[in-house]
């Protein structure tokens, strides 16, 4: 791969995704000790108070009643076991009837697991095993499904925007359907678009989620945006959980709404972490464009005309804009690193078409052979340009290209 000025190129293919990972994998560790530092400055005060003062009443408390430190120690010990198995000072609802049972292994598929039920006996711990093998792999699929239907909602809403937006201008004639304009054959929806509304989409179930906790379970306001985000991106700690009261006003009213809520927060937070982490991507290939090509500069059209790209990141990078077609796209691949050099974002799709890692190439063969017959080789998957990525990022893709093409 060669630069603009003619130099040569300091990564290979190869070179290039492993830079990409160990860039990848620094930013995480220095993100992990960034937040270490904050939240230990944090929490670490609070939490030294709190051992000091239990360390009074525990004092107090064995000399006002006259009992050794070990024997009340002991007692503790035995409360902290009936604890783990659910029984509280406080009345709570049961942890392994249906209900609570249900309530269960919803935290055990979805990930969420927030840890204050958790199997007892030998046959229930066997038991979660093979459950939480079928159901985790279960519900990720219903979680990628539904981030394609999400995505193609999306797509086909911001697609008819744009398209109603150039008919205004004048530039498309009224007469032509959706989508047959000659502009919008390749168009595709920007990813910080998409970003933008799954984000906005999320704030609001987070919010209408905290209002009900709020009111019904009576936490704070504050507590209950932190329940929602813990609880939506199956990070589950467990401090907070909702519908653990013996009885409540309007109560199956109100586990239903509890139901609803966490099953649309997790899949806006499940889209939203996955579009999120190609923007992280497409940063760090221009981080990676800058470090192997410090000496290129994008160049202007012959013309003299400029035009902005949706995915510039800084506001003086420019680049020829070329017809969007589909036919053209998956010769000039090429057109990729042109865009990396010049410093812009990538699109989705020359970001996943850019990585056409094994493991891609791997997928493709298990579905074929799981169809029972080789992918046709004039598919629009294989030449729009939009073949590659695994997981939900190739189902995001996909959807996109399908989007692009058929519409």
């Amino acid at each position: 791969m060669a630069c603009r000025s003619g130099c040569c190129c300091g990564f290979g293919p190869v070179n290039e995704d492993n830079a990409r990972f160990l860039m990848l994998a620094l930013f995480i560790i220095i993100y992990l000790l960034c937040g270490a530092a904050v939240f230990s400055a944090l929490e670490h005060p609070k939490e030294k108070q709190a051992k000091d003062r239990w360390a009074q009443r525990f004092e107090h408390f064995t000399h006002r009643h006259n009992l050794s430190k070990k024997e009340l120690e002991n007692f503790l010990r035995h409360y902290e076991e009936a604890n783990v198995a659910g029984i509280r000072v406080d009345t709570t609802r049961p942890r392994w009837d249906f209900t609570g049972a249900f309530y269960f292994v919803g935290t055990v598929v979805s990930t969420i697991g927030f840890g204050m039920t958790t199997p007892a006996t030998v046959g229930g711990k066997i038991f979660l095993i093979f459950y939480g093998l079928i159901g985790c792999a279960a519900t990720i699929l219903f979680f990628n499904l539904f981030l394609e239907r999400l995505i193609t909602v999306l797509a086909f809403v911001l697609k008819s925007c744009h398209e109603r937006q150039r008919r205004r201008r004048g530039v498309l004639p009224h007469s032509l359907g959706t989508g047959a304009g000659p502009g919008l054959a390749g168009w595709k929806p920007s990813v910080y678009y998409v970003m933008l509304i799954l984000g906005l989409g999320a704030v609001l179930v987070s919010c209408g989620a905290s209002a009900m906790y709020s009111s019904v379970e009576g936490w704070s306001y504050a507590d209950s945006l932190y329940f929602c985000f813990v609880a939506f991106s199956t990070i589950g700690f467990g401090d907070l959980v909702s519908g653990q009261r013996e009885l409540y006003e309007s109560q199956g009213l109100y586990l239903l709404g509890n139901f609803l809520c966490i099953l649309t927060g997790v899949c806006c937070i499940y889209s939203l972490f996955n579009v999120i982490s190609i923007v992280i991507k497409q940063v760090l290939n221009w981080i990676l464009a800058r470090m192997a090509h410090p000496c290129c500069c994008p160049r202007r059209p012959a013309g003299g005309t400029v035009r902005h790209r949706r995915n510039v990141v800084m506001p003086g990078h420019f680049r020829t804009r070329r017809d969007a077609s589909i036919d053209t796209d998956a010769i000039n691949e090429s057109e990729t690193d042109g865009r990396r050099v010049s410093g812009e974002m990538i699109s989705m799709k020359d970001f996943l078409a850019a990585n056409k890692v094994n493991l891609a190439i791997m997928q493709k063969q298990l579905s074929e052979t799981a169809n029972g017959h080789p992918r046709p080789s004039g598919s629009n998957t294989r030449h729009n340009g939009f073949s590659g990525g695994v997981g939900a990022l190739g189902i995001m893709n996909n959807r996109l290209a399908e989007t692009s093409v058929d519409r």
